[in-house]
């Protein structure tokens, strides 16, 4: 199965070829492959999708509602700007250059026209890549470029002497050995399939050819032959390569005129991917672009460019907003981005595309409980309201996160209450009177720096508010580390040196000797690295490798297959510094061990509210998980959630003596 060919014919396929329907049973597909496919003279296409193509549709319908005559039809093809986000490879979000290959690659050809994009994209590729030194060399002139036959200029030329288009090949056999262009299109075949028999018949006719056309001798046309057949085998279809050329300097523009545009047509196509929000998220910090956490009167379904005063004024980095072009008719007056609802995890497009709606028909939402009694409750259910919340969607009530997630359940009730009475027809006495859920006194413990932050990676992909990182900056900064995403520049075995926290450890053995070791994954405010830890390194700092932990390492890069790894050669512990009062270690210590309340088979409702409210009376940092035990010897284990973490004292031990399992101070 091929995921984009298309088998046409002049008439039903039936009657050429026999037909099935795939694995599932949904498309009807081709029983011959593709070679007796061609044999018989039917057309073969593959038509591509490409979310590229969504994503430049998205920026322009950005871009009109400032510059409403922009078209990219009319942009000129010679942008300094644009060939300069290559040169210093800033290629992000360009199309075709985003690895970490294509990415060096376009840094060292020196990019100057839409034909050397053209010929990147042809390089970079298994066969082809064989030529990148030669071809770089003879651009930037360190080596003279050398035609084995006069008549060979005109023809490669522009590609510095080197052959990397098939179109060339064929071009090359016309005019030299007389060749028509399908019988020139044959020998291009012949030497792409390496097919011996053709290729001995087409030696021959290629030589006299020559000597008939323009007097080549035999040596020169053998030699020349040899040329093409080594050329062949690497080429490309510059066709193919001209039109994603173009593509690819398209986003370039945009980037480079339209930056907060263009990185917000970006995010916006991958709300279901926090792993590339993360990444696109860093660049937008790199070129001086604010991302703007979600709000729930303010953000769009998807990512919206937002004008906020004082962002990039001073201080941050803001290379991407100031390219030094003027584009006429255009307002630069964004310089941020504003969250899409749709991309916070758990909440769901239909769900957010109802809350823009009924904001639009009703204004903005005053409170929690407004937001919910305005939707319905299928809409506004726990899951989504707790993830809205955590993400701080709701942070312009300007009240504690904690406390405006220990207040869902409230919120919830009344606007099912609310409804009802609706429904019946009621009006309560006290609606006037009647405090919103959001508004009642708790006992609630904010929550720390970093569980305000871990929710927001998980939720959104990246630190809104902060980072665990943001107290190490100073220090980082005079040690003079590298930053994680600036070792994609260095060469694969390069020796480096980081910092950064430890998001996840996975302890393992080695399978001969069954030696412990780690793989683990580091972050500091740049991106994320995998690192390896064997055992010799390992055996030193085992004890100390834990989420949340500072760490310095040192190690060599590994490069293959474009994704970047590294190797431990040594590890050190950054010693726990303070940020608001609280030391960075102990924010970042694993959750102290549950407090384990069990109930029997007949436990009751008023048993239940009973611990509530004993729970109630010493709010704290530990959490509280409850085990109910069933009438058929199986139980269930619930978390109490985070309202109901406690300050286990003494006085709360006796309280709940009746339901107690465990308690470990």
């Amino acid at each position: 199965m091929h995921a984009a060919g298309v088998v046409i014919a002049d008439r039903d396929l039936s009657d050429y070829i026999p037909l099935c329907r795939d694995v599932k049973g949904n498309d009807v597909i081709s029983q011959y492959p593709m070679g007796p496919l061609n044999d018989l003279g039917l057309l073969k296409m593959d038509f591509l999708g490409l979310k590229t193509l969504t994503v430049i549709e998205d920026t322009l319908a950005l871009i009109h509602e400032r510059d409403p005559d922009f078209s990219l039809k009319n942009i000129p093809m010679n942008d300094e700007a644009a060939f300069a986000l290559y040169n210093r490879g800033e290629t992000i979000g360009l199309f075709q250059m985003e690895s970490g290959g294509m990415t060096s690659l376009s840094k060292q050809l020196d990019v100057k026209k839409l034909d050397d994009i053209i010929a990147l994209i042809a390089l970079y590729r298994p066969g082809p890549m064989e030529l990148i030194p030669e071809y770089v060399k003879a651009k930037k002139g360190i080596t003279p470029i050398r035609y084995l036959h006069p008549l060979l200029e005109g023809i490669c030329a522009d590609t510095y002497g080197v052959m990397i288009y098939q179109e060339q090949v064929m071009a090359a056999a016309s005019k030299l050995a007389g060749y028509s262009l399908a019988q020139a299109d044959l020998l291009r075949r012949a030497m792409g399939k390496k097919d011996k028999e053709k290729m001995a018949k087409e030696r021959k006719n290629f030589i006299e050819g020559c000597a008939r056309t323009n007097k080549i001798p035999e040596k020169k046309a053998n030699a020349i032959f040899d040329l093409l057949e080594k050329f062949a085998g690497y080429g490309f279809n510059k066709s193919h390569s001209a039109a994603y050329g173009v593509i690819s300097y398209q986003t370039a523009y945009l980037k480079a005129h339209y930056p907060v545009e263009f990185m917000a047509g970006l995010l916006s196509n991958e709300v279901n991917n926090t792993e590339k929000i993360s990444l696109f998220v860093g660049e937008c910090k790199r070129m001086g672009i604010a991302i703007l956490p979600p709000d729930i009167n303010k953000s769009g379904l998807k990512f919206v460019p937002e004008a906020v005063a004082g962002i990039g004024d001073a201080g941050a980095p803001t290379r991407g907003l100031q390219t030094g072009v003027t584009t006429p008719g255009y307002n630069r007056s964004y310089n941020a981005i504003r969250y899409g609802l749709a991309a916070i995890k758990h909440v769901g497009e239909s769900a957010m595309e109802a809350a823009i709606r009924e904001r639009e028909r009703g204004g903005d939402f005053t409170s929690l409980e407004d937001f919910c009694s305005r939707l319905d409750s299928r809409v506004a259910n726990r899951k989504m309201l707790e993830s809205l919340v955590k993400a701080g969607a709701f942070d312009f009530l300007a009240r504690e996160r904690a406390v405006l997630f220990a207040c869902i359940d409230e919120a919830l009730s009344a606007s099912a209450a609310a409804y009802r009475d609706r429904v019946a027809g009621q009006v309560s006495l006290f609606d006037e009177t009647t405090a919103p859920a959001t508004s009642r006194k708790k006992q609630i413990i904010p929550w720390s720096e970093h569980e305000k932050l871990s929710y927001e990676k998980e939720l959104l992909g990246f630190y809104v508010s902060g980072h665990p990182l943001d107290s190490y900056v100073d220090l980082f900064a005079a040690k003079n580390y590298r930053s994680i995403s600036s070792l994609g520049e260095l060469d694969d075995r390069a020796v480096f040196k980081i910092a950064g926290a430890i998001v996840d450890v996975e302890k393992k053995f080695t399978r001969r000797e069954g030696k412990p070791f780690a793989v683990v994954w580091v972050e500091d405010l740049t991106d994320i690295l995998e690192v390896v830890v064997w055992n010799d390194v390992y055996l030193k700092i085992s004890d100390a490798l834990a989420a949340g932990r500072v760490i310095e390492v040192r190690g060599t890069l590994d490069k293959r297959d474009d994704a970047l790894r590294a190797t431990a050669q040594e590890i050190k512990m950054f010693a726990p510094r303070k940020s608001n009062g609280v030391t960075q270690e102990s924010a970042n210590m694993l959750p102290e061990a549950a407090v384990l309340l069990q109930f029997s088979p007949v436990a009751t409702s008023n048993e239940l509210r009973e611990v509530r409210e004993i729970l109630a009376t010493s709010p704290g940092r530990r959490p509280v998980q409850l085990l109910f035990d069933r009438a058929n010897g199986s139980s269930l284990r619930l978390d109490a959630g985070a309202e109901f973490r406690v300050s286990l004292t003494r006085d709360l031990e006796a309280k709940l003596s009746r339901w107690l399992v465990t308690a470990k101070w």
